[in-house]
């Protein structure tokens, strides 16, 4: 839904009030927290509007987001792009992070896209602000296919490396044109396609994980890991993408690389110096030479949820 506001497209999000409850409590926490978020990677709240029925957002507006983007690009994007796309998600990440901030739900259709290329996470209707390392979240976060094996496995501890599990999963994503994890049935099948490729945790690899309320063996199965370039190759096609990958998608979420260390992992040096030196509110798109590729056309399409 759109109107135009001060000559500006804006888009609106609004929440029903029920009679009693007032304003629903996630949506005052988004509000609270988007409030103090001013990144260009973030999408920017213009305001919020009160009235007895309802509470309404009035957000930037972006007109496509990466899900969309990836539906119409199959196959695979563009590497340069890729890369584009993954440092701004880095960005804005990062920015939270420091801020104690936690997303909690990074998949692609909570990344917003617009005509340039800019990508800005949205949705922070699951986010919370937190004190590391924190307690007790709900393990109903995260759809299911970029969902932690950590969380998973219903650990209610954790941190920062929540996020940078759906990071590793969309990287993948946008480089072969298909879910890294497509999970069909529920946590334990989603499980099982994560340790079919990374291996079965242990006490070695990750102290802790059989304690977690969901180690139950005889669910799991054991398999050995596999390098990531084996059950994706074309992450091989680029220089640096099999570590990059490799970093974010870690099973003990303690080995997980931080938004800002994978920011300066080699994968990126191909990109300018100044993208490290701009200000929070602007865009990498301000830096020359920093453009979006034209998308390859490639023909086979997948479907996604």
């Amino acid at each position: 839904m759109t109107e135009v506001l001060t000559n500006q497209v804006v888009a609106l999000k609004e929440i029903r009030l029920q009679e009693e409850e007032g304003a629903p409590f996630t949506a005052i926490r988004e509000a609270s927290l988007l409030k103090e978020l001013k990144h260009s990677n973030i999408v920017t709240l213009h305001d919020i509007v009160h009235t007895r029925e309802t509470l309404t957002f009035v957000f930037e507006f972006v007109n496509t987001d990466l899900s969309q983007y990836m539906e119409r690009h199959p196959g695979g994007l563009d590497h340069r792009n890729v890369r584009l796309f993954l440092f701004q998600l880095l960005r804005g990440l990062s920015y939270c992070h420091k801020r104690r901030v936690l997303h909690r739900d990074v998949k692609p259709q909570n990344l917003l896209i617009s005509e340039m290329g800019e990508l800005k996470l949205a949705d922070f209707g699951l986010a919370r602000a937190k004190s590391v390392p924190s307690h007790t979240y709900s393990h109903e976060v995260v759809t299911l296919w970029y969902r932690p094996p950590d969380v998973l496995l219903g650990s209610t501890e954790y941190s920062t490396s929540l996020d940078i599990w759906g990071v590793g999963c969309i990287f993948v994503e946008m480089i072969t044109g298909m879910p890294t994890f497509p999970g069909i049935r529920d946590t334990y099948d989603q499980l099982d396609k994560i340790f079919k490729i990374l291996g079965t945790p242990t006490e070695e690899s990750w102290p802790g994980v059989t304690h977690l309320p969901g180690y139950k063996l005889q669910m799991l199965g054991f398999f050995k890991p596999r390098k990531l370039g084996l059950s994706f190759p074309r992450l091989y096609d680029i220089i640096e993408g099999e570590t990059m990958a490799t970093s974010f998608l870690q099973l003990n979420p303690d080995n997980r690389i931080s938004a800002d260390e994978a920011l300066r992992h080699p994968y990126f040096a191909p990109l300018p110096k100044k993208l490290y030196e701009l200000p929070d509110e602007l865009s990498i798109f301000t830096v020359e030479g920093i453009y979006l590729q034209q998308e390859p056309n490639r023909h086979h399409a997948h479907s996604r949820p």
